[in-house]
């Protein structure tokens, strides 16, 4: 199978279910940046300090690509076959935090993104969490989506917020925390 297929060469592309639809429709934007998020998990994984956590990272990876595969279906096509995201990912995603939580000190101001090259991909991840996370909403205003898709994607971004103070603890960096000026 050739990767190229010369489809998309007149700005189409089709979803899952066959409906061709513009490059820049909004479902499109909306699993591109999960996918974009996807490729942000990975370089997460990849750092030393998150040797302990890679295969929770991965099937993070791996329900952002249930939630593209979801995403990218015509919602009229009732009899496309793809992977379900349950409840139970969501919850997976609490623990995790909770876990990750308790030994670390209470917030008590907002925290600048840095630190760490780690702590700093930890923060890219979770901004392009936020805006794959408006989109999809926006989307949901449209048509339908998911109610899960949103949660998991509410809940990845607080996941990896607190997994960016995590890293700082692990990694014996001071957070950056923000001091804004007095007028």
């Amino acid at each position: 199978m050739k990767i190229y297929t010369k489809t998309g060469d007149e700005g189409l592309t089709s979803l899952l279910g066959g409906t061709r639809v513009p490059k820049f429709d909004v479902r499109i934007d909306a699993y591109g940046t999960v996918d974009e998020l996807n490729s942000y998990i990975g370089m997460l994984r990849d750092q030393e300090v998150n040797w302990m956590r890679a295969e929770i990272l991965k099937e993070i990876q791996d329900r952002l690509f249930t939630i593209g595969a979801d995403l990218a279906t015509d919602p009229s096509k009732q009899n496309v076959k793809k992977p379900d995201l349950l409840e139970s990912d969501i919850e997976m995603l609490e623990k995790q935090i909770d876990e990750m939580e308790k030994p670390l000190a209470p917030l008590t101001s907002f925290i600048l993104p840095g630190g760490h090259p780690s702590i700093s991909f930890g923060h890219l991840a979770r901004t392009v969490c936020r805006r794959c996370e408006r989109i999809v909403t926006e989307l949901a205003a449209m048509e339908e989506v998911s109610e899960l898709v949103i949660q998991y994607l509410n809940r990845l971004s607080d996941y990896l917020f607190v997994l960016c103070r995590k890293m700082a603890q692990e990694l014996n960096v001071n957070e950056v925390i923000w001091n804004p000026r007095n007028k």
